[in-house]
């Protein structure tokens, strides 16, 4: 089972999801890891009343074997509803990566 599924399917278990992306970008960056980089958009009014460093709580709680092993890096965009209608749907883009072996 991909790490992505995996991923999706505790979050789900864990949160009331509205919107939930799963975005695999180890192909943006150095090292053999195809499974290692991911971006993850999710809304849900389990936010409400949480600070940012909270609701990165709840992730780190509920994907703790994950980010010790495989997952190298995850960036998350968490937001309620109201936050995520705000922002028109749109996260920006990822940055390149910067390691050695990238140009």
């Amino acid at each position: 089972m991909s790490i992505a599924i995996v991923v999706e399917e505790k979050l789900r278990a864990d949160i009331n999801v509205i919107e939930l992306q799963i975005l695999n970008e180890s192909h943006m960056h150095s090292g053999p890891a195809t499974d290692s980089h991911f971006k993850l958009v999710l809304v849900s009014d389990d936010f409400a009343e949480k600070r940012l460093v909270q609701r990165h709580q709840m992730i780190y709680k509920t994907l703790a074997q994950e980010l010790q092993s495989p997952i190298h890096a995850l960036s998350m965009h968490l937001y309620t509803q109201d936050e995520w209608t705000k922002k028109n749907g749109e996260v920006m883009p990822s940055p390149a990566c910067k390691g050695a072996s990238k140009s």
